[in-house]
């Protein structure tokens, strides 16, 4: 790595900062502590200057690739940017020091925002309820599932044990549907790329407790027979839950309970405005029709008159799914974005998201392959199919992007296509980000069938080249010690 440790960078005696004298007589460690409390030698910290480790941090920061710094196209992951008000919205005083032991007449401006966010959020969805609880999407997705066992509890369908799920889901599902105690059925995507119906009307039995229906799936599609779909469903008893994290393309275009979606969750970090990656934080709130509100985890917040209160009074709730009020933060943040951009903002966005990929699609169009050429909504699949006859994989595409100052799309997913790469360019880049990013693309293509090991060894202008994928993720270096230095240095 071409920047050092802040251990290697360690000169013995120099100081970042030297405290004033004391005023007191000096006390020897060992006459203050017992013997088993100090360290038989000093630990080895790093003996640097200020500026050395100002410039140190700076540069490491300057590494990564992130939505501030480069265009980062991730398929189904949605790292669009996220404007920096809302953080200072988010960390406004009366709202962050907020302590969930707060009397309720002390944070009645928390309540009020978290009723009126769940309030905003049924009007962009068409749903009749809300539960801002969930702290992710899959954690949603478990909340969901609970939320259809109980429904069948109620109508005493014991043998409702099944969930069909498409193929062209998101990957959590099926491990969501398993963890709520349910059998997972598969559904395959018709030569269209959207869900086989005359399958699903085959797999329809008494045994299914739902459909669980990514829409728009990750192919990028838009389910256009979702109506027919959940009236088959319906036809059944069986209720239909639709993974909501694919949103941004539907923002003030279509909305999920006017399709007939009996309950789906939102991934706000997704779509409504929180920086994420790294494992969080998140929220996934789950939207329900009218009829499955009594099932929705407690508390909640209500309006009494012209004040704000938590309930935890429901009969029929799934229970609590997380702590207080959920991850408040990521909640200020969306209601921030929703309030900011409006009813006409939210149409653009979502509207520019689907012209977005539709034009990074048309102009690379003849470098790779489409595999499911049609109007796509907010992401699209390409494959690196045509680059194989020359050596060339969707992880070689992807690496060599870094090169040329592009995080890397997600591949080899979805798994119904070879050599996938999954492009989501989002509404807020550029029409000039996007030529280049197309420019990138359409060069690497060219470069596979010139000079294929340029890209088969990249990235080479990084300051880590191809790593040995297998052995960093089962044989992970995270941790430094004094002697790895003295063996690596011959010190």
């Amino acid at each position: 790595m071409a920047e050092p440790l802040i251990f290697e960078q360690s000169v013995p005696g120099r100081r970042g900062y030297l405290l004033p004298p004391s005023g007191v007589p000096a006390l020897a460690a060992a006459d203050a502590w017992p013997d088993e409390a100090l360290r038989p030698i000093p630990p080895p910290l790093p003996e640097v200057a200020e500026f050395d480790v100002v410039r140190h941090y700076t540069r490491l920061s300057q590494l990564n690739f992130s939505v501030d710094t480069n265009c980062y196209p991730l398929g189904s992951c949605t790292m669009k940017y996220n404007p920096k008000l809302n953080e200072r919205i988010a960390a406004i005083p009366g709202l962050a020091y907020v302590h969930p032991l707060q009397p309720e007449a002390h944070v009645q401006g928390t309540l009020q925002l978290l009723y009126e966010l769940e309030q905003l959020l049924c009007a962009i969805t068409g749903m009749g309820a809300f539960t801002l609880q969930p702290a992710a999407g899959a954690q949603g997705e478990l909340t969901g599932l609970k939320i259809i066992a109980a429904y069948h509890r109620r109508k005493r369908h014991r043998d409702r044990t099944v969930i069909l799920i498409p193929d062209s889901a998101h990957g959590t599902n099926p491990a969501s549907a398993a963890l709520a105690g349910f059998t997972v059925e598969k559904l395959h995507t018709g030569p269209n790329g959207l869900l086989d119906v005359q399958e699903l009307q085959q797999k329809l039995t008494r045994h299914v407790a739902a459909l669980m229906l990514t829409n728009p799936n990750t192919l990028g599609l838009f389910e256009r027979d979702i109506a027919a779909i959940t009236a088959m469903l319906h036809e059944q008893d069986a209720l239909v839950y639709m993974d909501g994290a694919n949103m941004n393309a539907l923002l003030g275009v279509a909305r999920p309970g006017e399709m007939g979606v009996d309950l789906l969750q939102l991934n706000l970090h997704k779509t409504f405005s929180t920086p994420h990656g790294g494992g969080g934080p998140g929220a996934g709130p789950v939207g329900v029709r009218t009829s499955l509100e009594e099932f929705l985890p407690v508390p909640r917040v209500v309006k009494k008159g012209r004040h704000f209160a938590m309930t935890a009074r429901s009969r029929a709730t799934v229970g609590r799914v997380h702590g207080w009020f959920g991850n408040v933060g990521v909640l200020i943040r969306a209601y921030a974005y929703i309030r900011t951009l409006g009813r006409e903002g939210l149409i653009r966005a979502g509207e520019t998201a689907i012209i977005n990929a539709n034009y990074l699609k048309a102009k690379i169009n003849d470098a790779y392959a489409i595999p499911y050429d049609q109007p796509c909504m907010h992401e699209f699949i390409a494959s690196a199919t045509p680059l194989k006859a020359h050596g060339v994989t969707a992880g070689d595409v992807a690496k060599r992007l870094l090169d040329y100052g592009f995080y890397a799309p997600t591949v080899y997913f979805p798994l119904i296509v070879a050599e996938a790469l999954m492009i989501e360019p989002t509404e807020t880049e550029s029409k000039e980000t996007l030529d280049r990013f197309a420019e990138a693309l359409v060069r690497i293509a060219k470069e596979a069938a010139e000079t294929p090991d340029v890209v088969k060894r990249a990235p080479s202008r990084m300051p880590v080249e191809r790593l040995d994928e297998v052995k960093a993720a089962r044989e992970p270096n995270l941790r430094w010690t004094a002697e790895q230095h003295t063996a690596v240095s011959g010190g």
